[in-house]
């Protein structure tokens, strides 16, 4: 019955917990069937509800910061009758999306940004005479990003609309790290002093004549203790008000906090204790694994896949070993000790291992610090979040010289999490920088030797590996030639060549083999180190072919193929790449979309004039 925010206000209040247990169950078979961010956005149904109840959306504009907990306020506004088709080709997005809908005024993906885009919108209707109110929502592990504090530093001006609603739920996508994790949990223990204050406030204000003089002068009372024993937070340090912390599982007095803070002079930061995976089980008692899941059998809770070797496992297991044998071997990672591979790492050598929360810039520049003083450190970041890192490769390691090894997870084509997720900027990014190397394994052993190899080079290197598994198929095609490899088909001198690397090359043999069944000669050239370029190996591999289709999963412009254009006179070409942004849905039907796929491939290669 619940199509828009005005009709939940409606609602009520009586219903409203049997409307949260409605939507839980819409989030549980939608994250089953699809896969999604389940345990965040189970944790939050209570909050997102509260938020529609008092404020007017889209009016006031209410940003969720990452977007990895928008799934109810995608429900409650309007989006109920195609939630089905969550994370799918064609569907709705896993993320708030500007594109998608009025009721998502920023679109989100990446952490700590929800703050700087909710003052500036703030700021924009004090300026303009609006009344109205924009709200950021923030998780705990998202305040371990410096943006953050660059935002809070502008925040105290007094009679801006701008709510802070800290979503603690004392996990980013595992468990938080650090002096801010430990503050917070600190204040988690003064709720009792809210509820208290909260009586107080209510007694007094029930006394005729006196109770709002009372209430004054508690409050000056208050503030005068508070400044003889500095005693203020972070956050009254910063000049804002604070409430909190508060239940997130309870909607009413979240509904009745949420006003009060309406009420400050300033923009106030409402605290919110949420549960991650409230309301499922098995997602309470594990939420890091059910922080982001594949889809799965609801029953019995077991999140689909685990067990096999993948290209991030191989990275963890290497690691080890080589910690094993050198002492210098360190790891560093952001928030992503499970995705990246490392948890093994952390656990079997501690003292080396360095999670830095979501600080994906202070983790190169921290890893160059490593370096600089005789370390030997390996950074894991997802390819997306090293976006955020470019200043400090290029100005902290490689124009300082300094020995840093970058693994980029999750390149290329990244399926279901869509238009911010994508690992198809790195190389264009990367490339430039003098000196730099990178490589791109096509599987997990040669992800493995390659790893070996940066960590005895000089400089900064990358290696960029996709997520998952590596194909399956016969490898004995490839014939080594230094930094590339190449496989022949159709028999004699080739008059086609195919060049790639990386997970696309099963897609290069394949509409090889295709273009061979049709009577042609064709062969495939995979690049196995990309920076460098290795133009003289490939010109020679090129031989007296009259026909060049170039396939990068990344982005065509700055990629690989128009720099090797630059480098050496090419025959008759054409790059297939990535011209814009990728939207979600499943591997196939994204690679279909762009080209990608072996049928594409085969058939722009036999359209040459």
């Amino acid at each position: 019955m619940i199509h828009s925010p005005s009709e939940l206000k409606s609602l009520p209040a009586s219903e409203i917990p049997a409307l949260c247990g409605e939507i839980r169950a819409e989030i549980l078979d939608a994250a089953a069937e699809n896969g999604g961010h389940l345990a965040s956005n189970l944790g939050v149904v209570e909050m997102t509800v509260a938020l529609h109840r008092v404020f007017d959306s889209p009016k006031d504009a209410i940003i969720f910061d990452v977007g990895h907990q928008c799934y109810a306020h995608k429900i409650i506004t309007g989006r109920l009758d195609g939630f089905r088709s969550l994370r799918r080709f064609g569907g709705m997005s896993g993320f708030p999306s500007r594109e998608e809908s009025e009721h998502d005024p920023f679109t989100t993906g990446h952490s700590g940004t929800s703050l700087s885009s909710a003052l500036g919108i703030a700021e924009a209707n004090r300026l303009q005479g609006s009344d109205a109110w924009t709200v950021a929502v923030i998780g705990d592990g998202s305040f371990g990003n410096g943006m953050v504090y660059e935002a809070l530093n502008g925040c105290a001006r007094k009679g801006l609309k701008l709510m802070i609603v800290l979503n603690d739920n004392e996990m980013s996508i595992s468990k938080n790290v650090g002096a801010l994790s430990d503050y917070f949990g600190r204040i988690r223990l003064s709720r009792s002093y809210f509820t208290f204050k909260r009586t107080v406030k209510a007694i007094c204000s029930r006394i005729p004549m006196l109770g709002k003089p009372m209430i004054a002068g508690a409050i000056r009372i208050k503030e005068f203790i508070k400044r003889v024993l500095n005693q203020k937070n972070i956050f009254e340090s910063f000049g804002l008000e604070y409430l909190g912390p508060v239940d997130g599982a309870n909607e009413a007095a979240l509904e009745t906090v949420f006003r009060e803070a309406m009420d400050c002079d300033v923009p106030c930061v409402v605290h919110v204790v949420t549960k991650k995976g409230q309301g499922y089980l098995p997602a309470e008692e594990h939420p890091d694994k059910y922080h982001g899941v594949s889809p799965f059998p609801l029953l019995d809770g077991a999140p689909a896949g685990g067990g096999k070797v993948t290209f991030s496992s191989t990275f963890g297991d290497v690691m080890c070993a080589m910690a094993a044998e050198d002492d210098r071997i360190c790891a560093v990672t952001a928030a992503m000790p499970d995705g990246t591979g490392l948890s093994g790492f952390a656990a079997q050598y501690p003292e080396r291992f360095f999670d830095v929360g979501i600080a994906e810039e202070h983790a190169v520049t921290f890893a160059a610090g490593l370096a600089r003083a005789g370390m030997k450190p390996a950074a894991a970041i997802y390819s997306t979040f090293a976006q955020r890192a470019f200043d400090q490769v290029l100005h902290d390691a490689a124009l300082q010289k300094i020995s840093l090894t970058l693994a980029l997870d999750r390149c290329g084509i990244v399926p279901g999490d869509g238009v911010t997720h994508q690992g198809v900027f790195d190389i264009a990014l990367f490339s430039p920088i003098p000196g730099i190397k990178i490589y791109a394994p096509e599987s997990c052993g040669e992800l493995a030797a390659m790893l070996r190899t940066c960590m005895k080079e000089d400089g900064v290197k990358i290696i960029r590996y996709p997520r998952g598994t590596e194909e399956e198929y016969d490898r004995s095609v490839w014939v080594s030639r230094g930094n590339i490899y190449t496989a022949d088909f159709g028999g004699g001198k080739p008059e086609t060549v195919l060049i790639t690397y990386g997970r696309e090359s099963l897609q290069a043999l394949l509409a090889a083999d295709s273009l061979a069944g049709g009577g042609k000669a064709v062969r495939v050239i995979r690049i196995a180190r990309l920076m460098p370029l290795p133009a003289d190996e490939i010109a020679q591999a090129i031989g007296g072919a009259k026909r060049c289709v170039i396939l990068e999963e990344a982005m065509r412009r700055g990629g690989i193929g128009e720099m090797l254009a630059a480098q050496i006179p090419l025959p008759e070409t054409k790059i297939i790449g990535v011209e814009g942004f990728i939207p979600h849905g499943d591997e196939e039907n994204l690679r279909r979309m762009l080209g990608l796929d072996a049928g594409s491939v085969a058939a722009e290669a036999a359209d040459f004039r």
